[in-house]
């Protein structure tokens, strides 16, 4: 049986968290290391849960963490973890797979998006609830952004008027998204890559400073300073 929250809501919350996390150093899967002395994947979670859409959220763990990603998530949220894959992609699909029917509404979001603001969360269903079949957040490009080859030279200065930086979570029409894994070919670093391939518009809402992607130890001691700060 799926674990259930809010039995009226209509959103289902898929979250990869198989990830190694290279990038935040040496240490165990990233949904897993430590935030102010708790998982990034149980931060995540309790805010997830917190929306009032959501009736299900699912949980791609690392395949070998599987009964210990269950136990602790116990005491956060009614959370369905399965064994997430090799790449992102794949983890996605096996969490949807675990959806059972009833939710239409399907989110995508990153573990390691931990401070995620469950206004957002709603923010990003409501779009999708209003007719949209894609919807992500985004935020506007700050950085000059210089486009380069192969030899770090200056090719050019991109108009960053017309670039944004995405964010999680993605929400679709559950239809949508199974359709485009169903017929994905080389994994894309984000759902809406995939549907984009299908030909199916994508639209995007204002996204939270919040929503920060931990990726580096950097990031990590941001998210702490955040945290530390009441955010």
């Amino acid at each position: 049986m799926t674990a259930q929250l809010n039995p009226r809501g209509d959103v289902a919350v898929l979250v990869p968290a198989a990830g190694a996390g290279v990038r935040l150093g040496p240490g165990g899967p990233k949904a897993l290391r430590l935030l102010a002395g708790e998982p990034l994947l149980v931060h995540a979670v309790r805010r997830i849960a917190a929306a009032p859409s959501v009736r299900l959220i699912v949980v791609a763990a690392p395949a070998a963490d599987v009964e210990a990603v269950r136990e602790l998530l116990a005491p956060v949220a009614p959370v369905t973890v399965v064994p997430g894959g090799a790449e992102r992609q794949a983890s996605v699909a096996a969490a949807l797979a675990a959806v059972a029917p009833g939710p239409e509404i399907v989110l995508v979001h990153d573990a390691a998006r931990a401070l995620i603001p469950p206004e957002l969360v709603e923010s990003v269903a409501e779009a999708v609830r209003s007719g949209h079949h894609a919807v992500i957040p985004v935020l506007p490009v700050v950085d000059t952004v210089k486009e380069v080859d192969a030899g770090e030279r200056v090719l050019g200065t991109v108009d960053r008027s017309a670039l944004r930086a995405v964010q999680t979570p993605q929400g679709f029409r559950r239809s949508v998204l199974a359709a485009a894994h169903e017929t994905a070919g080389d994994p894309l670093t984000d759902d809406a890559g995939l549907v984009e391939k299908q030909g199916v518009p994508v639209v995007c809402v204002p996204g939270s400073e919040l929503a920060l992607k931990i990726t580096r130890p950097f990031d990590l001691a941001l998210a702490e300073h955040l945290l530390a700060a009441g955010a």
